[in-house]
C-alpha cells in the first residue's frame, strides 16, 4: 500500500484529517509569505544569481511563474499590514483575494477592507472592490501561446478557431472603461511570465488594452502600409512596428544598425533592454550618481566601447553567483563599471561589464555599503517627486516661484506619498480645500 492511500479510513477520520491539513496548510502559508516578504526585501536573490524575487521564486523554489507572482504579491501586502498574515492563518483571507486588495490597501482604508473582505470568495471580493473604486483600471498587457483548433477562440476577422491566418495572432483593441485590480506586486517580474508554453511552436497571442491615441496610430500605420499590406492584418504592421523601432533602439543605444530582421534578433535573444520607465532610470543610475561631479568624463561611455561589451556579454547580465550561476538576465541591463567610477574605474572594455538593474545595485552596495546606497536612493525618489510636484502645481496655473517655494516648504518625511507631498504644498499655497485652479494666464 502506497503512503498516500486512504482507503482504510473512516469516513470521520478521513474527513477529520481533512480539516487539520487544511488548518495546517494555512499557517504554513502564512509562514511561508512571512519568509518569502523577508528574502525579498533582504534581496538575497541577487547574490544566489537571480535578478528578481520572481525568478528566484521560479529558479530556486521550484514554483511555477502564477504561484510565484501570487505569492510575492500577497507577502508584500502582508509586509505592509501584518494582520494579513493572521487572517491567512487562521482562513479569514486566502491569497487571491489578498492579490486582489492588494494593489488598494493604503494606511487610511486597510483595516476596513481586510475586514470587509473576510470569508469572501474571490468573485465577492471582486464585486466589493468594484463598488468602493469605480471605474477600475484597464487591462494589462498578456501573451500567450494560440492554441491550434481552439475551440471557441476567433481572431480578429476570423471565422473560426484555427490558427491557420495571421489575423487570429489578435491585437484586441478594446474600448474599456473598466479594468481588473490585478496590479502586480512592486518589483521586477521576469519579461516570459505570461507566454506560458506554446502549443504552435512560433505562435502567440497578444491581448492588449490600448487608448484612443494608441488605436489612431494603428490605424494611421494600417492607411500607410495599405498597398504594401492591403489587409490591414494587426501582426503584420505589429511586426513592421518592432522591426522600425529595434533598428532606432539599437541606433542610439549602441551605435549600429539592426543585422537581421527584428524576428531573428529576438530568437538570438541580442537586443538592448531599452525601453525602461523615467523612474526606472533614476532608481537604475543610483550607482552611477555615487561619486563626484568630477568623475563625468570618466562616467560617459563611447558607442564602441558598448557594442564590444553588449557582443562579448551577449546581451545578459554577467553577474554569477558564489555557486556558479550566471544570471539569466536579459532585460533592464546596465553597462557596469568593474571598478567604481569614484575609485578610478575606466570605461574601456576590459573593465565595462552588463549587469542587470538588480545586479548593478548589488555591486554598488558592495562597493559603497547598503546604507549609501538606500541614503541614495531615497534622495532620488524625494527629487522625483518633487519633481513631479512642481510640474502638477505648473499645469493647476501656479507660478514657477510659487511652486518652487510651496515645495522648498513642505519636504515631507521620507516615504511621504505623491498625493501627501502634493496635498501639502496646495495647502499651503491656500488651495488645500477647494483644490481652486488658476488660469494659465
Amino acid at each position: 500500500m502506497h503512503p498516500y492511500a486512504l482507503s482504510h479510513l473512516s469516513d470521520d477520520v478521513l474527513v477529520r484529517d481533512l480539516f487539520a491539513l487544511v488548518a495546517q496548510e494555512r499557517r504554513t502559508t502564512a509562514s511561508l509569505l512571512a519568509h518569502i516578504a523577508e528574502v525579498d526585501v533582504r534581496r538575497i536573490y541577487a547574490p544566489a544569481g537571480y535578478p528578481s524575487m520572481h525568478a528566484y521564486c521560479v529558479g530556486e523554489l521550484r514554483l511555477s511563474d502564477d504561484a510565484a507572482l501570487k505569492r510575492i504579491q500577497a507577502a508584500r501586502a502582508a509586509r505592509r499590514f501584518p494582520t494579513i498574515f493572521e487572517a491567512v492563518a487562521d482562513g479569514r483571507l486566502h491569497l487571491s483575494g489578498i492579490c486582489l486588495l492588494a494593489p488598494w490597501l493604503t494606511k487610511a482604508n486597510a483595516g476596513e477592507l481586510l475586514e470587509e473582505a473576510a470569508g469572501r470568495r474571490k468573485s465577492e471580493i471582486e464585486a466589493m472592490l468594484a463598488r468602493h473604486f469605480p471605474p477600475r483600471r484597464a487591462e494589462a498587457a498578456v501573451i500567450r501561446p494560440v492554441l491550434e483548433h481552439a475551440p471557441g477562440h476567433v481572431g480578429s476577422g476570423a471565422t473560426s478557431g484555427h490558427a491557420g491566418s495571421g489575423a487570429d495572432t489578435a491585437l484586441s483593441l478594446l474600448d474599456s472603461d473598466h479594468a481588473n485590480g490585478g496590479e502586480h506586486a512592486p518589483g521586477h517580474v521576469d519579461e516570459d511570465r505570461n507566454q506560458g508554453l506554446p502549443l504552435s511552436p512560433d505562435r502567440f497571442l497578444v491581448q492588449v488594452t490600448v487608448g484612443a491615441s494608441t488605436r489612431e496610430k494603428l490605424r494611421h500605420a494600417q492607411a500607410l502600409l495599405s498597398h504594401a499590406v492591403p489587409s490591414g492584418d494587426v501582426a503584420e504592421v505589429l511586426d513592421r512596428a518592432l522591426d522600425a523601432l529595434i533598428t532606432a533602439l539599437e541606433k542610439r543605444r549602441l551605435g549600429v544598425r539592426s543585422k537581421g530582421s527584428a524576428r531573428s534578433q529576438a530568437a538570438s535573444h541580442r537586443r538592448p533592454a531599452s525601453n525602461r520607465s523615467a523612474a526606472a532610470n533614476r532608481t537604475a543610475g543610483t550607482k552611477r550618481e555615487a561619486g563626484s561631479g568630477s568623475e563625468v568624463g570618466r562616467r560617459h561611455i563611447a558607442l564602441s566601447v558598448r557594442r564590444a561589451v553588449w557582443e562579448r556579454d551577449g546581451g545578459q547580465c554577467t553577474f554569477v553567483s558564489a555557486g556558479g550561476r550566471r544570471c539569466q538576465a536579459r532585460r533592464f541591463l546596465e553597462f557596469d563599471h568593474v571598478d567604481p567610477v569614484a575609485r578610478g574605474g575606466e570605461t574601456t572594455v576590459d573593465r565595462i561589464r552588463l549587469r542587470c538593474r538588480a545586479h548593478n545595485q548589488y555591486e554598488a552596495e558592495r562597493a559603497y555599503g547598503a546604507e549609501f546606497m538606500r541614503r541614495k536612493r531615497e534622495a532620488a525618489r524625494c527629487a522625483a517627486a518633487e519633481k513631479d510636484v512642481l510640474s502638477g502645481l505648473r499645469n493647476l496655473g501656479f507660478r514657477a516661484d510659487e511652486a518652487h517655494r510651496a515645495v522648498e516648504q513642505t519636504r515631507p518625511t521620507p516615504g511621504a506619498t505623491l498625493e501627501e507631498r502634493f496635498r501639502a504644498a496646495l495647502y499651503f499655497l491656500g488651495r488645500g480645500k477647494t483644490h481652486g485652479h488658476r488660469s494659465a494666464g
